[in-house]
């Protein structure tokens, strides 16, 4: 697909949001195929879970037992029951995982669908925390559902402009992303960052976040959708289990790109950032 092309019709996507069990893979991903079932029978294409969603945020308990509190690459089976729910909806799932890969490990955000997991994306720009545990990626990622270009992040990343603006500059439509915000001043970070990253970039942005409590975090639920204007499409509360539909409209993009020309204006056909590296997948196919 050259460039800034649109895609050619609307597409559903989901972010779900509910509580996860401390370290209990089989658990979470049981959750994950059910939300799955649900986002697809909504209508939705793709349905994005927050960072490490499938363990939690349970560094200590994912330092101590990587085996059973990560998913192990590029094969587990505790994960299933997910490519089984995306396989009979018809759905494309972005799931967050603690990753144990060998004897490293990464925060990823792994897609999976009816064929089984396709790809993984590695966090880029790990929390200060994190760095003990756990090693950054090397590469973005660009997903293609259908013929919509949907850049991945995890958390942290989204804080950066330049991780958006990556995907933009290789033809994403969309800015999807898992996180974890926090209880005190993690809803107003992130009601400043995805909006900023969808106006920059004239693309859609898309957050799950946790909701309760995972690890020493209280978080703040609230996952939502922002169109290319950076205005709010769709937002879940800030407690509780909740899924959240949005149709991605390649007539807004469009509107949203001639109205708000900056990602044309820096020139056509740039194609990667700063020669960064970057993969390219396609699922649901």
């Amino acid at each position: 697909m050259p460039p800034f092309a649109l895609p050619t019709h609307p597409l559903r996507i989901a972010t779900a949001q509910a509580p996860v069990a401390p370290g209990d893979i089989p658990a979470n991903a049981a959750a994950v195929a059910r939300l799955v079932r649900v986002a697809g029978g909504g209508g939705a294409r793709v349905v994005v879970f927050a960072e490490k969603f499938l363990s939690g945020y349970e560094p200590e308990l994912i330092r101590g037992e990587p085996e059973r509190c990560a998913v192990g690459w590029p094969r587990d089976s505790r994960l299933d029951v997910v490519v089984d729910a995306c396989r009979e909806s018809g759905v494309v799932a972005v799931v967050g995982a603690a990753v144990h890969d060998g004897g490293e490990l990464f925060v990823s955000a792994l897609v999976v669908d009816g064929g089984g997991v396709r790809a993984r994306y590695d966090k880029q720009t790990l929390f200060q925390a994190e760095r003990d545990l756990y090693r950054p990626g090397d590469a973005g990622l660009t997903l293609e559902v259908d013929s919509w270009r949907l850049g991945l992040g995890v958390c942290y990343d989204s804080g950066f402009p330049e991780h958006a603006r990556a995907a933009a500059l290789d033809g994403c439509h969309a800015y999807v992303v898992g996180a974890l915000f926090g209880v005190g001043n993690g809803y107003h970070e992130s009601r400043i960052w995805f909006p900023a990253r969808a106006l920059d970039n004239t693309v859609y942005a898309v957050l799950a976040n946790h909701v309760g409590r995972t690890g020493a975090w209280d978080t703040c639920g609230s996952s939502a959708v922002w169109g290319p204007d950076g205005r709010l499409v769709a937002e879940a509360g800030p407690r509780g289990e909740e899924i959240v539909w949005a149709d991605l409209d390649p007539a807004v993009l469009s509107a949203a790109r001639e109205a708000e020309p900056m990602l044309r204006d820096l020139g056509e056909g740039e194609g990667e950032e700063d020669g960064v590296a970057r993969r390219v997948v396609r699922a649901g196919g």
